[in-house]
């Protein structure tokens, strides 16, 4: 039975046509109808929080506070009198909110018992100068409005938030984004644990100014969206005006193929993660499709479809290894009969991915049923979904008592008394999904490529006006005031980068890090070339530094550059002492030059060793010295060491090549 599920879930693989991204082309997105919008977020600089005056990215240990708030929330009516479906979802977990408070970082507003301060116009300063590098229309006034949040990251149960501009647009290489919005916001809680229906988070966090830009889906592969996304941080970084590191900055990608719907893949930490998840939720939804087609030509009427269940007697099933810790918790084991969903189960969507996980991801998320939460008659047997636990008698034996056709599924799960209802709900809506094809819906993003179910996508219903925040008119001189000091455009940075002679491989380290002001900064002051210094931060620091912050500032690259040009050093010399300097932050200059053997020797010095190498060159000279300029390399590594600082390498090369080609002209 386990081959022959193998070789199932390794044919509907086939069946899906899935491509790994590797070797995917722009042909195989656009066969798909691959369309892709994001939606930013980036923290903005501030001193303070955006509704109150608690002091902004001050975080503390999760260990560390001075309360604890419990809370429970509940959906409330639209201004339309209808219920979002996300809220619904959230209030069916029956989740108990805990939020964990320190007096440094928090106050009254944080946990809603305080209105709101007015916005802070220091925030709204550093977003009208990003939003205008983006080219947006400046909207004529605020209008604050609540975006319903009931996972409970938000302890109001909603975050406040207003739109600043409006159709703008930005650069990617060979085409141009188009943005939708741009938005100002209060940022959510950290989240500690989410442990069956008890989620802890830390307000520290909450409520910090944030920006969201918000694009149409003008992305037609995975690789322009990694591109745009690259952009829009470019571009805020290049204000001065956001925070950076873990967290500062977050995306949210919206996917869709022909066929299929919207989905949002949410929290996306790294922009290199982009490629791989929007690949994989292409061939996701192109799998749900084909689902789609085998149960609509298997089941002639699917309003009519239902499952059914029947609770099964736990002293028959506790010598189970896989069942027995549940069971013993006082648990019920519950069976499932899926109506001819026969090989849906096993059914490939994602790597090292069923269809049966859309139903343990959910069972988890909606009936707070820990994973792992159910077992199916389809179980494969292969690294990544565990060890099949029961044997084919075992699930003759649940087909009997549910009394299954032969076309049919069947699963077990294990739950509370309590969760049992919600269970059997979230099961049978996710089944009859499937006859739909791709359900709207948000997912979490990890870091393999693949993406698990979080929420249901929200509607318009979770937006409505904030009552207790009057309107801000936006007045010419405010966004005067932005304009003046504006940074340099994106495409007019590329463009110098591309004069200044840096390669392409520098640009993203460069302007992420937003070092073209300390560029030109640096080379006009020291007479060090933009092209030499882009390569020494983006070249030598970048492969010292890794995942690490520098342990330097720009200012201490200064006083190096100064103390090579007072001591007359070739520049050549730089990344050496760079490097040095990287490991032992503190050293001075001149203990550097110690460690690397540095002395001063005169140019001409040096030269008159070349014809002496060129005799010795004879001796050693052995089979693998074919390449033409094998001499010439073997020169130069000879006097490396001695040249450095004070004989220019390329001066030096020159003089080595004229060297040999006199000798050869000579023979």
């Amino acid at each position: 039975m386990e081959k022959r599920n193998y070789h199932n879930w390794m044919l509907t693989r086939e069946k899906v046509g899935w491509v790994p991204l590797t070797k995917a082309t722009s042909q195989t997105w656009s066969a798909l109808g691959f369309k892709c919008g994001l939606e930013v977020h980036q923290q903005l600089k501030t001193a303070k929080k955006l509704f109150c005056r608690c002091p902004a990215g001050r975080y503390h240990d999760f260990e560390v506070y001075d309360a604890e708030i419990v809370r429970h929330m509940r959906p409330t009516l639209s201004e339309l009198g209808g219920y979002d479906g996300t809220a619904l979802m959230e209030f069916k977990t029956r989740k108990k909110i805990v939020y964990r408070i320190n007096n440094d970082s928090a106050c009254t507003y944080e946990v809603d018992d305080t209105p709101p301060f007015t916005l802070n116009m220091e925030a709204l300063s550093h977003a009208m100068q990003i939003a205008l590098l983006m080219k947006l229309k400046i909207v004529g006034e605020l209008h604050i409005t609540r975006k319903q949040y009931l996972d409970g990251s938000i302890p109001t149960g909603f975050q406040r938030t207003t739109i600043l501009g409006i159709e703008g647009e930005f650069p990617i290489p060979n085409k141009t984004i188009r943005v939708i919005q741009f938005s100002i916001e209060e940022d959510s809680c950290r989240e500690v644990s989410d442990h069956r229906h008890t989620r802890v988070y830390y307000a520290d966090r909450l409520g910090m100014p944030l920006i969201e830009t918000v694009t149409y889906p003008d992305m037609l592969t995975p690789w322009e969206a990694a591109e745009a996304a690259q952009s829009i941080r470019f571009i805020s970084r290049s204000s001065g005006k956001v925070r950076v590191g873990i967290g500062a900055a977050r995306e949210d990608v919206n996917v869709s193929i022909t066929g299929g719907t919207r989905v949002e893949i949410k929290g996306v930490a790294h922009i290199s993660w982009i490629p791989k998840l929007t690949h994989n939720e292409a061939f996701r939804q192109k799998s749900l499709l084909e689902i789609k087609a085998i149960l609509n030509e298997r089941v002639a009427d699917k309003d009519k479809w239902e499952i059914s269940h029947a609770l099964l007697d736990i002293a028959d099933w506790k010598k189970h290894g896989s069942l027995k810790p549940f069971l013993n918790e006082g648990w019920q084991l519950v069976a499932v009969n899926l109506p001819q969903f026969a090989g849906i189960l096993s059914w490939f969507n994602q790597p090292g991915k069923l269809f049966a996980d859309e139903l343990v991801d959910r069972l988890k998320v909606i009936a707070c049923l820990e994973k792992p939460n159910l077992l199916h008659s389809e179980q494969i047997c292969f690294e990544e979904h565990g060890t099949h636990s029961l044997t084919d008698d075992d699930w003759s034996k649940i087909k009997i008592v549910l009394n299954s056709a032969a076309n049919d599924s069947q699963i077990i799960f294990w739950a509370p008394e309590e969760d049992i209802k919600t269970a059997l709900e979230t099961i049978s809506e996710r089944c009859k999904m499937a006859f739909e094809g791709v359900p709207n819906e948000t997912r979490k993003s990890l870091p393999g490529g693949i993406t698990l179910f979080e929420r249901v996508l929200p509607g318009a219903d979770r937006m409505y006006p904030d009552t207790d925040s009057a309107p801000i008119p936006i007045l010419d001189e405010q966004i005067e005031a932005a304009k003046t000091g504006l940074p340099v455009s994106l495409s007019e940075r590329l463009q110098q980068l591309c004069d200044w002679g840096v390669p392409t491989d520098a640009h993203t380290y460069i302007l992420r890090n937003n070092l073209m002001p300390v560029l030109e900064e640096l080379s006009t002051a020291y007479e060090v070339s933009p092209k030499q210094l882009g390569l020494l931060y983006a070249h030598t620091l970048k492969g010292l530094q890794g995942c690490k912050p520098l342990p330097f500032d720009n200012q201490r690259i200064a006083d190096l550059l100064i103390f090579v040009q007072k001591r007359k050093l070739q520049k050549d010399i730089l990344p050496a002492m760079l490097k040095e300097l990287f490991h032992s932050p503190n050293m001075q200059f001149t203990s550097i030059l110690h460690v690397l053997g540095y002395a001063e020797v005169n140019s001409e010095e040096i030269k008159a060793q070349i014809p002496l190498l060129m005799g010795m060159w004879k001796k050693v000279k052995k089979r693998g010295f074919k390449r033409p300029d094998a001499l010439a390399n073997w020169i130069m590594g000879r006097l490396h060491k001695p040249a450095l600082g004070s004989l220019a390498l390329a001066e030096l090369r020159s003089f080595v090549d004229a060297a040999i080609a006199a000798e050869v002209n000579h023979a």
